[in-house]
């Protein structure tokens, strides 16, 4: 299996986010994705290159393009108030009952109005960072529209929290969006998107909520106990023409491999009743018993099952990085599935 990967990723290392009332180190560190290279390179899983530059244009089809300029300006306009030692963070956001159809004019104010949380700090290099991401996703879903049977796109910073004209979750561009988008200007008729982070896709469901075109299941923690709190409930099935497109599978805390694989099991059997012609796996392993901000049981050997389960679909596979936040065994976990993927 191909995997792209770009070093541009280094260029974001947030220092602080603000996590049960506390600024705390940020869990989503360069490390991650180091790790990860560094096992796909020792198992031999195949070769590893560097994505082609694509541009705004195809960000520009999933994400609004106020937001990517308020991405592509933030950091100066944070430092122009002489703030450059440390990070740019919001500290107020607009409620539902107050008009969030305009973006104010001030940094501060528009860091609320464009994210959810207070856990996607910006700082001088998260731009060229979050751009070369992107150009991860739409490098390898390029190898799989070009024929091949899969391909990993080792992105950092992930994605999936990211809505069309919002960041949070360490999200600034969802990059598994993007790519399945492009496979769908690439002339794919319907495309599925399977997310098995811990954590619900709620930017991936927004994006494509009202879209027949691509399927959307998540697999991820129940929002009445667990970020990103908002979206993730079973009864969200997609609004108009997208009604039926978007499936939830909601977990109590504590959740071991055999209630989990049952959810997959039937998200499995959803996506091969829709017959995508292309499937976009956001690859998270903070599903592991050992991760610090997760609460469910699996084990290292599980993910080698999730990637066999998912190679039985049969469908042309692209692999995005997501969430894994115990950041020594997410090497060994994230690339289990992979090798789980190849060896079916």
């Amino acid at each position: 299996m191909l995997t792209v990967y770009t070093e541009t990723h280094q260029l974001h290392h947030g220092r602080n986010e603000l996590m049960a009332g506390q600024l705390v180190p940020v869990f989503e560190v360069p490390r991650r994705v180091e790790i990860v290279l560094d096992q796909v390179r020792r198992v031999g899983l195949g070769e590893v290159v560097g994505p082609e530059a694509f541009g705004l244009a195809p960000v520009l089809r999933v994400h609004h393009p106020d937001y990517v300029g308020f991405l592509q300006t933030a950091w100066e306009e944070w430092c122009a108030l002489g703030r450059g030692d440390t990070d740019a963070l919001p500290y107020a956001w607009p409620v539902r009952r107050t008009d969030q159809a305009r973006a104010p004019r001030g940094i501060d104010a528009r860091l609320g109005f464009y994210s959810f949380d207070a856990a996607s700090p910006i700082g001088a290099g998260t731009w060229e960072a979050v751009r070369g991401s992107a150009d991860v996703a739409l490098s390898a879903a390029g190898w799989v529209q070009r024929g091949a049977r899969s391909a990993f796109a080792l992105c950092r910073p992930p994605g999936h929290h990211a809505a069309q004209d919002y960041m949070g979750g360490y999200c600034f561009l969802n990059n598994a969006a993007i790519a399945a988008q492009s496979m769908r200007d690439a002339g794919a008729g319907r495309v599925a998107i399977l997310d098995i982070d811990y954590h619900h896709g709620n930017g991936t469901q927004a994006i494509f909520y009202d879209r027949p075109d691509v399927l959307v299941a998540n697999l991820h923690g129940d929002p009445d106990m667990e970020y990103p709190y908002f979206l993730g409930r079973a009864d969200e099935r997609g609004a108009g023409e997208g009604e039926g497109f978007n499936l939830n599978y909601p977990l109590p805390w504590g959740t071991g491999f055999a209630d989990w694989s049952e959810a997959l099991e039937e998200a499995c059997r959803q996506i091969a009743r829709y017959a995508p012609e292309a499937l976009v796996v956001s690859l998270g392993v903070d599903t592991y018993q050992g991760d610090p901000i997760s609460q469910f049981k699996l084990d290292s050997p599980d993910y080698l099952r999730v990637g066999e389960r998912i190679a039985g679909l049969g469908r042309p596979t692209l692999f995005v990085m997501e969430g894994g936040y115990a950041v020594e065994e997410i090497g060994l976990n994230a690339v289990n599935v992979l090798l789980g993927f190849e060896g079916a």
